[in-house]
């Protein structure tokens, strides 16, 4: 299964489900409230007990958004989310946008791993052979490599914007890098 979107993705996502591009966390009467706009009201999208481990992981990954800002795929698109930390009656509360990642540059060399660049290259002659991106069960036999870390590396490479994928469609991987900048196939 790989590993889990973060809670601030979720909620994030959920919000965008109803239109909305940001949600608002707020500490009130011992709880981490998550609000949003939907048709111009503000709607409570979460409720989260202060001290509760819920509570704990959307703080933790709004510090960690506040010191970089964290790439994440939702629908398909890559986003960027930001973080605006503002003074709510005494406690910090935060505003989290996400603007869509810009598409790279297409005159600059792509940046991967070497690992990722095996992982792009199999895909490239995979597609070439075969006329069909590979699922995922291809690259786990080729590598040699479990399921979860298979789907790890595609979130990755479509996180960094190397490749591009239709959420809920199979074998529909589109990768983005130049055959001429791709590694060798080891």
């Amino acid at each position: 299964m790989g590993k889990p979107v973060t809670l601030l993705q979720g909620l994030f996502g959920h919000a965008m489900s109803f239109g909305a591009d940001y949600i608002q966390v707020e500490n009130i009467d011992g709880h981490e409230w998550v609000f949003t706009t939907i048709d111009g009201e503000k709607a409570r999208i979460g409720k989260y007990p202060t001290s509760g481990s819920y509570s704990d992981e959307l703080l933790g990954n709004l510090a960690a958004a506040i010191k970089k800002p964290v790439r994440a795929v939702i629908e398909g698109k890559v986003y960027i989310f930001k973080v605006r930390v503002f003074d709510n009656a005494g406690k910090p509360a935060y505003e989290v946008i996400a603007d869509l990642a810009p598409k790279p540059d297409a005159s600059a060399p792509p940046r991967f791993t070497p690992k990722q660049g095996q992982y792009l290259a199999y895909i490239y002659h995979y597609t070439k052979i075969h006329r069909v991106p590979p699922a995922e069960s291809d690259l786990e036999r080729y590598f040699r490599v479990s399921p979860p870390s298979i789907h790890e590396m595609i979130k990755t490479l479509e996180r960094n914007c190397l490749i591009e994928r239709t959420p809920r469609q199979a074998r529909s991987i589109r990768l983005l890098v130049p055959p001429e900048c791709l590694p060798r196939l080891l």
